[in-house]
């Protein structure tokens, strides 16, 4: 009777896993539903800056992969979830970083992206505060929508602009190489 009993606990305490990760003092969901999309969170991690938590960010994928160069391919459904964790950022400083990703992430290459880079920038000018969240969304064929605490923003086409953007965390210059472990499930 004792097996039994151990075995219906063990079962129970499986079915209830945690449905959300926290990270960062935050809680992200472990999957996302966007349209006909079911995400599941590939990784998440914190972006620090001189020992500062900025936000805390997540990578969702269709199918889990460690692989960076894989997922920057893929011409499939994918998120990030950023989740602002500091009074710190502002609209200024966001656009700045955002600004240095794009240039890591194509290597100083942005000509071929320039205006859908100008459209995203345009998104983040609205005043950014402590505990927003950012929904970066590629949707194949749509394009990448950006959502701002739930409400959509605006979508930026192209899957050449989803490469630049999601490489701003995922590229060999990412924004912060831990974080980027971390997306990948790595740490």
């Amino acid at each position: 009777m004792k097996k039994y009993l151990f075995f219906i606990l063990a079962l129970c305490s499986i079915a209830m896993a945690p449905a959300q990760t926290k990270i960062g003092g935050v809680v992200l969901p472990n999957s996302l539903n966007y349209g006909n999309n079911s995400l599941v969170l590939n990784g998440a991690g914190v972006r620090e800056k001189l020992w500062i938590d900025l936000y805390a960010g997540g990578l969702y994928l269709s199918d889990k992969t460690s692989d960076a160069n894989t997922i920057l391919m893929a011409n499939k459904p994918m998120a990030i979830k950023l989740h602002i964790i500091s009074k710190l950022i502002t609209s200024d400083k966001m656009l700045d970083a955002v600004n240095e990703g794009f240039e890591n992430s194509t290597n100083g290459n942005t000509s071929h992206i320039s205006e859908e880079i100008k459209k995203f920038q345009n998104l983040f000018k609205e005043e950014i505060k402590k505990n927003d969240v950012f929904d970066l969304i590629y949707n194949p064929g749509k394009g990448v929508i950006v959502l701002k605490n739930g409400e959509e923003k605006g979508i930026i086409k192209g899957e050449e602009f989803k490469k630049a953007l999601f490489g701003i965390w995922l590229a060999n210059r990412p924004a912060d190489d831990d974080l980027k472990e971390a997306m990948l499930g790595k740490s």
